[in-house]
Order: C-alpha cells, then sequence, then structure tokens
C-alpha cells in the first residue's frame, strides 16, 4: 500500500500545532493539578482536581514547563490578597508544586500564641464549628474545626489536632516581595512556619491561584477499574466546587 506523504506531513502538522496551543494555554491561562497530600483539609482533599489560574498573579519563568530561565522576574504581576489559595513553586528545589493559603503578607509579623495565628499583633478571630471531624495526617484523626476570618474579611475553614501541638512560636516577619503560607489542616503541614522547609515565598515562585475543582476521587477505596464502587469512590459533591 501507497502512503501518501503529504497526510503525513499534515498529521504531523496538526499534533504540533495542537501541542503549541496546549502549551500556551497550560502557560498563560489555566492549568489543572491534582491534590496528592491532606495539608490544605478540609477545604481541598486527597484527590481533588482543580483549575488554577496562570494569569491572576501575572507571569514569570515558573509558568512556563520545566521552569526556563528565559527572563527573570514577573511581568504583568498583580498582588495575591490574604487568604487567597495560590500554587507555587516550593523554594527547596524551584521545581515541586506547593498550594497554601496565604497568610502574611510583604512586611506582616505573624506569630502563634497558644495556637493562635496573630498578624500584626492582632489575633485572628476563630469560630468552633465542630469537635468532631476526621482529617487524614498519615492516618485519619480526629480534629476541631474552625472558621476563621482573616483582616481583609476573608473567611475560612481550619482544622487543628485536638491536642494542638503546634502552639507558640516566635515572631515570622515577611521580608520585601516575599510571602507567607500556612496549610488549613494546621497541625498537618510543611509551609512557611518551617524556615529550613518551605519558608517565605518569594513573589517570582507565584503560579497561579486556585478556582474550582473539576473532579474528586478517592481511589484509596477501591482501583479506578472498579467502576461498580464509582459511587463511593467519586466525589460527586465536590464536581465544580469554588475554592475559598
Amino acid at each position: 500500500m501507497k502512503i501518501n506523504k503529504n497526510i503525513i506531513i499534515e498529521n504531523i502538522k496538526t499534533i504540533f500545532y495542537a501541542l503549541v496551543i496546549a502549551i500556551l494555554i497550560r502557560s498563560l491561562l489555566i492549568q489543572p493539578f491534582y491534590i496528592p497530600s491532606s495539608s490544605m483539609e478540609p477545604t481541598m482533599l486527597i484527590g481533588d482536581r482543580l483549575f488554577v489560574t496562570k494569569y491572576t498573579y501575572g507571569y514569570s519563568k515558573h509558568s512556563f514547563p520545566f521552569s526556563p530561565a528565559i527572563f527573570k522576574g514577573k511581568f504583568l504581576s498583580n498582588k495575591p490578597k490574604r487568604g487567597d489559595v495560590v500554587v507555587f513553586k516550593t523554594t527547596r528545589d524551584n521545581r515541586t508544586d506547593f498550594i497554601k493559603r496565604l497568610i502574611g503578607l510583604p512586611g506582616d509579623n505573624i506569630q502563634f500564641i497558644n495556637g493562635d495565628v496573630y498578624i500584626n499583633k492582632n489575633q485572628i478571630p476563630k469560630s468552633i464549628i465542630s469537635k468532631s471531624d476526621v482529617i487524614y495526617c498519615g492516618n485519619q484523626v480526629q480534629v476541631n474545626t474552625f472558621k476563621e476570618i482573616l483582616p481583609n474579611g476573608k473567611m475560612h475553614k481550619t482544622a487543628y489536632f485536638k491536642d494542638n501541638s503546634f502552639k507558640n512560636t516566635g515572631v515570622f516577619i515577611v521580608p520585601e516581595k516575599h510571602y507567607f503560607f500556612l496549610g488549613d489542616n494546621r497541625d498537618c503541614s510543611s509551609d512557611s512556619r518551617f524556615l529550613t522547609g518551605l519558608g517565605y515565598v518569594p513573589e517570582v515562585n507565584l503560579v497561579g491561584k486556585a478556582q474550582f475543582i473539576f473532579f474528586s476521587s478517592d481511589f484509596r477505596i477501591a482501583s479506578i477499574f472498579a467502576f461498580w464502587k464509582w459511587h463511593k469512590t467519586i466525589r460527586f459533591d465536590r464536581f465544580f466546587k469554588k475554592i475559598n
């Protein structure tokens, strides 16, 4: 059978153009992410798939696949707001994606006192929602769930262990052009409290803002191939859930 070279060339062009368009959309507009850990429970669960807008905070080398060193700093930059749920590149390797809640802005003083968060010496108000919720931290853990209200009025849920293992710290002073992040699962999150780990996150490392969950599943219950158990493994109630 004779192979038509023109058809092959046209197919290669179509695939190439499709890849270019996909990379541009992923880099400049919107990108899907998967939640692999419990550090943001109860806001986000292991197995959530979400869309992140890349244009919200502007663009840097980290907006593109593999973080190519094509330019320095950010352009079309917009400042994030306190309380945003943000995807960023960890300072550990400038490659791995993390997702946390923005708590401290440049120049802020952050401190934990008796388990409560203080911003610029003012305690973040929190009120109890539940004393019997269960979250994951390696295993299932019973926690107290609170509603917290940040200084700009942004409200969100947080979970604290019953013994509240992370109670008191020194003062964290957020440097210029850096941000301070916390996980909503406060006693099971590697975040800006650990300066030898994540620490303060540079502005240039911000990738985008988490907007909404488009799919969610818990395949720890059963394999994806066990379609007769999808009513248990797929969390239909989380589809298209906005992230606050």
